[in-house]
């Protein structure tokens, strides 16, 4: 069971929001999309307006958190009665330009289903004269002695009329967008379509003469774009379109219609074009941050000037009324799931626990609310093949071994790796060496270690600051500022030395500032010849003021130094609030929350000598900028961790 610190709230029923319930049976689901949306009222209430006004809309934001939900619950809100049918027809004039007609919504069935039936009985009389034409020339070859030139004849003939006799086929109009028996607007995921998917496309014709071609309309197919007429649109990570696609997106979405031809230049499908199809649809874009680079700015700035933009949360405050929002979670997840069996009160309060543990920010929940699903149903799974009746609180702790990330897999692999050939120490004490922590991806803590070195100097003219350790250009630029702390406690004259410092195992690269405080007591212990204590790990931003600033993932980094046999480790005093490690670790690790670098160094270093070390730098009236900009990403990382 998660360690809730300062939100433990003491029993089943406070966890649970007040609810006084036996299990997730007990709760009743809302039957509206909209409705089970948890945690985004803002988001929710922008949808409900853009669906009332046909806006479009844009939501940024972490991954899981209900965006791709959201647009499917504005397809709910839609008006089903302006749902439309679009027909493809042969044009006479142009085989090349079908025609388009657009029908209110079941008509278009009909219609073809009419011109079927209507070709079916001209095909059946042209069979029916053919063939009495053709028994009649082999009669009379028969009466006149010629049977065998008039069979050969009656073939050549019968071939002859079934080439040159117009094709029923081609008056046959294509279904190319039904809504026939649709309860609700449609919904289409083009997210990752190529154009052809998006845009529509005209399939490539084998047989393009000897009256074999299949007509032209026959092979357009409409895209995306257009089977959301009168629906939603969804493309998620717009930004991994095209320019041109997104260009072509952007006059969809200003013309309302948009021709479909064929998408490869070298196909017969190329030479087809059909009238504007109409594509009268309301887009809902998502994505990360990053996404915005990558857009078209003039498509933003459509969604922007005819629409909303809207930043998803990722967490919400714990209290009472949002407790009870994530036991109607559990209880949605079971339903939308319909294999695995309810949840009962206290292994729902194990997944509350759970999410407030993945907040990462103390006194909330977090809203990664697919992968808290995910959690859900890997304990309901167990539960089912257990033919349990309901999923307990042991199931839910047997899948959070079960369902970890690959990340946290990973940073077991490296734990163990590192242990095998020491690449951290455990015990005792070292000059210039220090335990740092990382994140893996956003959910996984590791061991950093780092190591600093005081050398002469390979140029005569200045002193350099050697970083290694694949650091990303940030890292690198700003850990020349090391050079200033030097200075600045010393006083000494730094020309004649270089400083090496070394991120060991970092294969991927560094970025981040957590790791300064670790980097600065590194080089203040290499620079002093201090040792530093090899039982102690820490984590920490520093200000330029000395201060230690608050970082991402405390709890993860916690849990890894204690997987490690960390005995000692420190974290910004403001993250204490955050901290929230599972009970195995609580007897393993004494947890040291700091607020300035010489409450660091009076922990980490060991000896005499700190001492006047640390009243040198009291004495110093503004601390030099150690702010090193490192992330704590370490190599396989799969997603950016939070600082």
């Amino acid at each position: 069971m998660a360690d809730t610190n300062n939100n433990d709230s003491g029993s089943t029923d406070d966890v649970l929001g007040g609810l006084d319930i036996k299990s997730t049976a007990d709760v009743q689901v809302p039957e509206a999309l909209i409705d089970q949306v948890i945690g985004q009222e803002h988001a929710v209430e922008v949808v409900k307006k853009a669906a009332t006004q046909r806006r479009h809309v844009m939501m940024l934001g972490t991954p899981g958190t209900g965006k791709s939900m959201l647009a499917k619950a504005m397809a709910d809100l839609l008006p089903k009665e302006e749902l439309q049918d679009v027909l493809v027809y042969n044009n006479p004039e142009d085989n090349n330009t079908p025609k388009i007609r657009v029908v209110p919504a079941g008509k278009g069935k009909e219609i073809v289903d009419a011109h079927k039936l209507e070709a079916r009985k001209r095909m059946q009389a042209r069979n029916m004269f053919i063939m009495i034409f053709v028994f009649g020339i082999i009669i009379y070859a028969f009466y006149t002695g010629t049977l065998i030139w008039g069979i050969i004849a009656a073939v050549l003939i019968f071939m002859v009329m079934r080439q040159f006799m117009p094709k029923e086929e081609a008056y046959i109009p294509k279904l190319l967008v039904s809504n026939a028996d649709k309860e609700k607007a449609a919904y289409v995921d083009a997210t990752g379509a190529h154009a052809g998917s998006l845009l529509g496309d005209v399939r490539h014709d084998p047989f393009q003469s000897g009256g074999l071609e299949t007509p032209a309309h026959d092979r357009v197919e409409g895209g995306a774009i257009h089977k959301a007429h009168k629906g939603v649109l969804f493309i998620d990570e717009i930004n991994t379109l095209g320019l041109e696609s997104q260009q072509n997106l952007l006059t969809a979405l200003q013309e309302k219609e948009f021709s479909i031809t064929g998408q490869s230049e070298r196909s017969s499908g190329a030479m087809v074009k059909t009238e504007p199809v109409p594509c009268d649809f309301t887009m809902v874009t998502a994505g990360n941050l990053d996404a915005l680079r990558g857009m078209h700015p003039a498509l933003r700035s459509r969604i922007k000037g005819y629409g909303y933009e809207v930043y998803m949360s990722d967490t919400i405050p714990d209290n009472s009324e949002n407790r009870q929002k994530l036991v109607r979670f559990v209880a949605q997840e079971v339903l939308r799931d319909g294999k695995i069996p309810h949840f009962d009160s206290s292994a729902t309060k194990e997944i509350i626990l759970e999410a407030r543990r993945r907040a990462g920010r103390k006194g909330h929940l977090t809203l990664k609310l697919r992968d808290l699903g995910g959690l859900v149903r890997v304990a309901g799974d167990i539960a089912h093949s257990e033919n349990a009746d309901m999923t307990l609180a042991e199931h839910v702790l047997k899948a959070k071994s079960i369902a970890r990330s690959v990340e946290q897999q990973l940073a077991d692999q490296y734990l163990e790796r590192r242990k095998d050939y020491k690449m951290f120490e455990q015990e005792g004490s070292q000059v210039g060496r220090v335990n740092g922590l990382a994140v893996m991806g956003s959910d996984s803590g590791i061991m950093l270690p780092i190591m600093a070195e005081v050398t002469p100097a390979q140029s005569s003219l200045e002193g350099r600051i050697i970083a290694t350790g694949m650091l990303k250009k940030i890292a690198r630029e700003a850990v020349d500022n090391v050079s200033a702390l030097i200075k600045k406690v010393s006083g000494k004259d730094t020309r004649s030395m270089d400083v090496h410092i070394q991120f060991i195992g970092t294969y991927e690269g560094v970025e981040g500032d957590s790791a300064s405080i670790s980097i600065a007591t590194a080089v203040l212990s290499a620079f002093e010849n201090i040792p530093v204590d090899q039982s102690v790990a820490m984590t920490g931003s520093l200000s330029v003021r000395g201060d230690v600033l608050p970082i991402g993932g405390v709890t993860y980094k916690i849990e890894a130094a204690a997987q490690a046999g960390i005995k000692t480790v420190i974290i910004p005093r403001s993250n204490m609030g955050d901290v929230m490690i599972e009970d195995e670790y609580k007897d393993k690790i004494e947890i040291v929350p700091v607020s300035n670098i010489t409450e660091v160094l009076e922990k980490s270093l060991i000896g005499p000598e700190k001492k006047d070390l640390i009243k040198i730098i009291k004495k110093s009236y503004a601390f030099p900028k150690l702010n090193l900009g490192l992330t704590d990403n370490i190599p396989g990382s799969l997603v950016p961790a939070h600082q």
